[in-house]
Formats: structure tokens, C-alpha cells, sequence
């Protein structure tokens, strides 16, 4: 089960947010979101956990509490939408051609 976690500290990397969630079970995968920019943490990242029942009780302990400044928030990623390029400028039809 993919989890989406914000509220992280911009110092937190990848390793601590998967000793944060690893109480809780076993972990595929933790990573936090950086800048492609500025390489600094964007205060957010994704937990995938091998089982729903684990990650649900990660969620259950972990939403809300604060690592720093501001409560994080735990809850289940939301899937992207298929076909999904990001930005779309509204009235704009990204698929035009121009010449």
C-alpha cells in the first residue's frame, strides 16, 4: 500500500522517513520528495508498505503527530490519473500542433 506522508521536516531523508514507518512493518520503499531545482526536500514523500493492515495502523498512529514545526499527515496515496502529462493551461489544447 503506497502511503503519502507531508509535513516532514526539509532535513529528513529518505532513510529516516523509513525508520519512522518500519515500526509498523515491513517497507518496500520510502522516499521524500526533492526539489529538482534546488535538490532541497520538498516537506513530503510516499511510504509504499507490503501490507494494507500495517500501513493503515502506520496511518492510525503517525497522522498528526509532529516532527518538527507542523503535524505531518498520513494518509493513502492517491493514484495519478492515467494519461496524466501534468500541466494543462486551461482552454489551451496541449495536443495542437503549431507550425
Amino acid at each position: 500500500m503506497n502511503l503519502f506522508v507531508a509535513g516532514l521536516p526539509y532535513d529528513l531523508d529518505d532513510a529516516e522517513l523509513e525508520e519512522i514507518f518500519e515500526k509498523f512493518g515491513k517497507i518496500i520503499s520510502a522516499k521524500v520528495s526533492m526539489d529538482r531545482e534546488t535538490g532541497k526536500s520538498r516537506g513530503f514523500g510516499f511510504v509504499e508498505m507490503a501490507n494494507e493492515a500495517e500501513a493503515r495502523e502506520a496511518i492510525e498512529n503517525l497522522n498528526g503527530i509532529s516532527l518538527g514545526k507542523k503535524p505531518m499527515v498520513v494518509k493513502a496515496a492517491e493514484d495519478k490519473p492515467k494519461g496524466s502529462s501534468g500541466f494543462r493551461k486551461p482552454g489551451f489544447d496541449n495536443n495542437r500542433r503549431r507550425y
